[in-house]
């Protein structure tokens, strides 16, 4: 499902980030960021709370706005029951939508936030999403503490908050348009590998973007994948090339490779993966390019793979989704 907006602007956005995610080439974008992965809290679960907490206080503080003038709130994590998410809303007593796509979770959420505010039924709707390194992999791999070696295709984790506001008031930045994705299984069952999990589904939300906008990937300044990492990503080339014969090149990157310095930073593996990975990316590095105008046509395209521990101990596929948003600079 694809659809386009007339009245839906970016207000501002605000990005917290970890020690990792601050070493690399980007950290200089984000709006804060912590040298210690406990942010001061007794536990990774309250760590990423923090992150989120302060993205959110960071956003109310750029636009001049108080916790009242916000009309809904939309967040998702990966922790269970989203946890991270509902404490940090707790606190600001507005309407929340809780979420989950994993690690399109950040764009799910704006797609949300756009069409409320595209019906006017809200007039200012606050985005956000976070994770965090130790508290992921306690979840959803063996905890770090038991030393498991992983293969050069798994990704790493980021640590961080990160929050958007959408609002029907004009701004410098339009959301044009968004593509709601749809979940693909090719029976990968490998969760050290979400490169080659997710790109089918960023694959077929790009050509169901383009396709239904009748577009060409040139109409862009650049086209952003999630956490595909450095593997996915030239699968996901691959199978445009082989499957819609679409070529993706020049104007083509993805956050979880651009997020940290792969050739210094060895602990990431294949790059970067986490909701928070291309939120970060999109909303910080991004959307200053987007304010100078130095880019004005962006799709981001957020992935994420739909994985259960549980699923995978009783070796079923490992399922995906990718979303997406198209940003343009308003002349």
């Amino acid at each position: 499902m694809t659809q386009r907006y007339k009245n839906v602007y970016v207000q501002d956005t605000a990005t917290v980030s970890g020690p990792y995610e601050a070493k690399g080439p980007l950290g200089k974008y984000f709006d804060k960021s912590y040298d210690d992965l406990y942010t001061g809290e007794k536990s990774w679960e309250l760590s990423e709370v923090h992150l989120l907490t302060d993205s959110l206080e960071i956003l109310l503080h750029k636009t001049h706005l108080k916790k009242e003038d916000i009309n809904l709130m939309i967040s998702g994590d990966l922790l269970n029951q989203i946890t991270s998410s509902c404490y940090a809303a707790e606190p600001f007593k507005v309407p929340f939508l809780g979420i989950y796509s994993a690690c399109a979770t950040s764009l799910e959420g704006a797609i949300i936030g756009a069409n409320y505010v595209e019906n006017g039924e809200a007039e200012r709707v606050i985005c956000s999403t976070s994770s965090h390194n130790m508290g992921s992999e306690k979840q959803f791999r063996n905890p770090t503490e038991y030393g498991a070696p992983k293969p050069g295709t798994a990704t790493f984790t980021a640590t961080g908050g990160a929050s958007l506001l959408l609002s029907s008031k004009k701004s410098t930045i339009r959301l044009e348009s968004s593509t709601i994705g749809i979940i693909q299984d090719l029976e990968q069952k490998d969760p050290l590998n979400m490169g080659a999990v997710m790109a089918p589904a960023a694959a077929d939300t790009i050509y169901r973007h383009l396709t239904d906008l009748k577009r060409d990937p040139s109409y862009y300044d650049l086209i952003l994948t999630g956490d595909l990492g450095i593997y996915g990503k030239e699968i996901l080339k691959d199978y445009m090339k082989t499957e819609y014969g679409i070529s993706l090149d020049a104007n083509y990157n993805d956050c979880g490779v651009m997020l940290y310095n792969l050739q210094d930073q060895k602990e990431v593996l294949a790059g970067g993966s986490g909701p928070v990975c291309s939120a970060l990316v999109n909303y910080g590095y991004v959307m200053k390019l987007l304010k100078k105008k130095e880019l004005k046509r962006v799709l981001l395209v957020a992935t994420g793979a739909l994985f259960s521990p549980t699923f995978s101990y009783q070796h079923q596929s490992i399922l995906s989704i990718a979303h997406a948003i198209s940003l343009e600079v308003v002349e």
